[in-house]
């Protein structure tokens, strides 16, 4: 890697310390949101999307709450066009809902632009030109000053059309490739063109600062953009807007900090798509305020279905590991992981905690739409105890007790283990079925009658062993003990009953008893666990289970 002897910072620092930002904390309200899917996303796919997807990605996008909306580059292309029109001319959009067109800072293409938005009640002219040290030098071959011409040649032609045409449409400008462009010429720029529009309190003007290609730390571009928002023209009749890229990947924190340093608005994509590396994502951004209690004024509570449309409409995928939405990022393998969720959950139950303060989840997974039984705790080799406790009680309501769980973790990972695969809840709960409750390898108790003695009640219990039926009977202080008693007089075995614990399977008076039995003898633990419409039967039922596997650990025929 020799070569990077080749690269040399690319960036300008302001020529006056800005640094205001950095003494906050947080961003304390949501910027205004301006979605660039539909032509900064749309451009950089493989296969543009088609009329038809978007519109249905034009619905998405409100229904999410966008108010500002760039549907595209009229006068780049017959299909942008055409999108726009049938916007307009289908009265696609709300009255409340801003469009936003792009052009660049050329006569024929801007009067294309206006031919576009013809009777859209709300639209921005976005105008641009690229005013960077490489682009003035390498492609456009001009001087500071022609090309701060094109610029202002640029906004009077969109205020003499917008005048002609008796509209009150809003202005952008935008400094394009600003990270490579000068601080204070930048500046220069962005004040002339709006010594040009004028802007008033009810006709404010737009700003944009583009990091088209992302060359410096998030807090190098917060210091240009705070420099850019203190010395602004007409700075109370300004929206300053940020459009952050990612080519570093850190589009999202560039556009905090930049929020931070004084700016009011920020274009981006859902998931960040976008040319090269992409833009910011709004998806995050908007989060990360939610996630701090800040109303993001954008609604991601149905997340899976904006994920299952986005790929839908633009073929992209979204990584298992993209914040908030992607398909494991709230997904805890890890036994420590789980064990701490499950009891922080618990937590909140019992405390009825007003704020979200769960381990390991920054953010309630319902609030976008998630499952606790099939997001959260997710089993596999690595899982623990605490993972498959919850699974078993999120899902089926079967609450183990606290050593029984131990064992249950035990069982799960090793049949992961042996599979290679990740258990669905179905299959864990088919797990403890089969070990825990199903359990008869080495016997059965297919009857059990009782009588009530002066010093106890007589148990007679059946057990079917090896296809063949042995009638005992034993004494104890209640029916369980009693049938305990009958056994271990059966089996000569000499064991302890541990454990017994039993709940409810559901809360209608017809709901199943659960009961769960531990057992101890020769150091070795064996549980089992009976479910049965009576209590007394589900206790049998889990002792029998529970002997089967201490036997069976024991090495008993």
């Amino acid at each position: 890697m020799k070569n990077y002897q080749r690269y040399t910072k690319m960036f300008s620092m302001p020529p006056v310390r800005s640094m205001d930002w950095a003494e906050k904390t947080c961003v304390e309200k949501a910027p205004v949101w301006c979605s660039v899917d539909l032509r900064d996303g749309n451009q950089a796919l493989i296969e543009p999307m088609s009329l038809g997807q978007k519109v249905e990605f034009f619905k998405l996008l409100l229904k999410i709450g966008f108010k500002e909306i760039e549907v595209g580059f009229p006068a780049a292309s017959e299909t942008e066009y055409e999108f726009l029109r049938t916007l307009i001319e289908n009265d696609l959009i709300p009255d409340d809902v801003t469009v936003q067109v792009l052009t660049q800072a050329r006569e024929h293409i801007i009067r294309k632009t206006f031919e576009a938005i013809k009777g859209a009640k709300n639209a921005i002219v976005h105008v641009y030109n690229s005013t960077s040290v490489a682009q003035r030098e390498q492609v456009f071959k001009k001087s500071r000053e022609e090309i701060l011409k094109i610029a202002v040649d640029g906004a009077k032609l969109l205020k003499k059309l917008a005048d002609e045409a008796g509209e009150n449409y809003r202005f952008e400008y935008s400094p394009e490739s600003f990270t490579g462009t000068e601080p204070e010429y930048a500046l220069e720029v962005c004040n002339a063109v709006l010594d040009v529009w004028q802007p008033t309190k009810d006709r404010k003007a737009i700003i944009n600062i583009p990091a088209t290609v992302e060359n410096a730390m998030p807090h190098v571009f917060a210091q240009q953009v705070e420099y850019i928002s203190k010395n602004l023209k007409f700075r109370g009749n300004v929206v300053l807007s940020l459009h952050p890229h990612n080519d570093r990947g850190c589009g999202v924190a560039a556009s905090e900090m930049g929020l931070l340093a004084g700016a009011d608005r920020v274009e981006g994509t859902l998931f960040g798509n976008g040319e090269r590396t992409g833009n910011a994502d709004i998806v995050t951004v908007a989060m990360n305020l939610f996630s701090q209690g800040v109303d993001p004024e954008l609604d991601f509570s149905f997340m899976p279905e904006i994920c299952e449309k986005y790929r839908e409409f633009t073929q992209m995928e979204i990584s298992p590991r993209q914040p908030y939405a992607g398909a494991l990022v709230f997904a805890a393998f890890s036994g420590s992981h789980q064990d701490a969720i499950a009891k922080g959950m618990q937590w909140r139950r019992d405390k009825k905690c007003e704020f979200w303060t769960v381990p390991y989840l920054p953010i309630d997974p319902a609030d976008v739409g998630r499952e606790y039984q099939t997001d959260v705790i997710r089993i596999n080799s690595q899982s623990g105890k605490g993972g498959v406790g919850f699974i078993l009680q999120e899902n089926f309501g079967v609450n183990l007790p606290p050593k029984f769980k131990e064992a249950m973790g035990y069982a799960a990972k090793d049949v992961s283990d042996k599979t290679h695969k990740e258990l669905k809840p179905d299959e864990v709960y088919r797990v403890f079925l089969e070990r825990f409750v199903e359990n008869r390898p080495l016997f059965d108790v297919s009857e059990c009658h009782f009588k009530q003695l002066a010093g106890g009640i007589e148990a007679t219990v059946t057990v079917a062993e090896q296809g063949k039926k042995s009638v005992v009977q034993a004494v104890g202080n209640g029916r369980l003990d009693a049938v305990s008693n009958a056994l271990k007089k059966h089996f000569g075995a000499a064991y302890t009953l541990t454990t017994y614990e039993q709940h409810s399977l559901g809360e209608q008076s017809t709901s199943k008893a659960l009961s769960f039995v531990g057992v101890e003898g020769d150091g070795k633990t064996g549980w089992g666990a009976g479910i049965d419409e009576d209590i007394i039967q589900s206790s049998f039922e889990a002792l029998c289970a529970a002997l089967n596997n201490l036997f069976v650990s024991r090495g008993k025929d």
